[in-house]
C-alpha cells in the first residue's frame, strides 16, 4: 500500500476512538473536586504482572483515548496529582511506593487498579509481597478486575475529572 492510499484511506474513515459514555453524575473522590476538571497522573507498578499496564496503555492509546476527559500520564510524581498504582506492592517497592506518594502534591489520590493492588489477588501471601496497596498507602478509588476492562478504567478517571 502506497503512503497516498493510505492517507486516502485515512480521510475516508477518519477517526476511529470508541464513542463517548455519558458524563459520570458526580465525582468519584471528594478530593477530586479542586482539579477542575483536569488530572496529571503519575502510574507506578509496584509488582503486577502487567496484565493491566497493557488495559492502562489502551485507555491512554488512540481508541480510548483518556486525554480527551482530562486525564493525562506524567513522568514525574512531582507534576501529578494522582497516583495509579498496580499490582500488589512487593516488599521491594513498599518504600519506593510512599515516597512517591509524598512527592504528589496535594489533594493526593491513589487509585488501585486490579485485583492485585485490591486484595493481592493471585499472589496473595507470597513471599515476596508486602501486599495490597491499601496497606502501604491509603487508597481513593478501587478499579476491580484481572485486569479491569479499559471502559472501567476511562469510567473511573472521568469520575476524578467529571468530563
Amino acid at each position: 500500500m502506497t503512503v497516498f492510499n493510505l492517507w486516502r484511506k485515512i480521510r475516508r474513515i477518519g477517526r476511529v476512538a470508541e464513542p463517548q459514555a455519558p458524563r459520570p453524575a458526580r465525582l468519584s473522590c471528594p478530593k477530586a473536586a479542586v482539579l477542575a476538571g483536569s488530572v496529571q497522573i503519575r502510574h507506578v507498578d509496584a509488582g503486577s504482572c502487567n496484565g493491566c499496564e497493557i488495559e492502562i496503555g489502551a485507555v491512554f492509546g488512540p481508541v480510548y483515548d483518556a486525554e480527551r476527559y482530562g486525564a493525562r500520564l506524567v513522568a514525574s510524581p512531582r507534576h501529578a496529582d494522582a497516583l495509579l498504582v498496580t499490582g500488589p506492592v512487593t516488599r521491594n517497592m513498599a518504600v519506593p511506593l510512599l515516597r512517591t506518594l509524598e512527592a504528589v502534591s496535594e489533594p493526593r489520590i491513589v487509585v488501585a487498579v486490579g485485583d492485585c493492588a485490591i486484595n493481592s489477588g493471585e499472589f496473595a501471601g507470597a513471599y515476596g509481597v508486602q501486599g495490597a496497596v491499601a496497606e502501604v498507602v491509603p487508597v481513593d478509588v478501587q478499579i476491580p478486575g484481572c485486569p479491569p476492562e479499559p471502559e472501567a478504567i476511562a469510567t473511573a478517571l472521568r469520575g476524578l475529572t467529571g468530563r
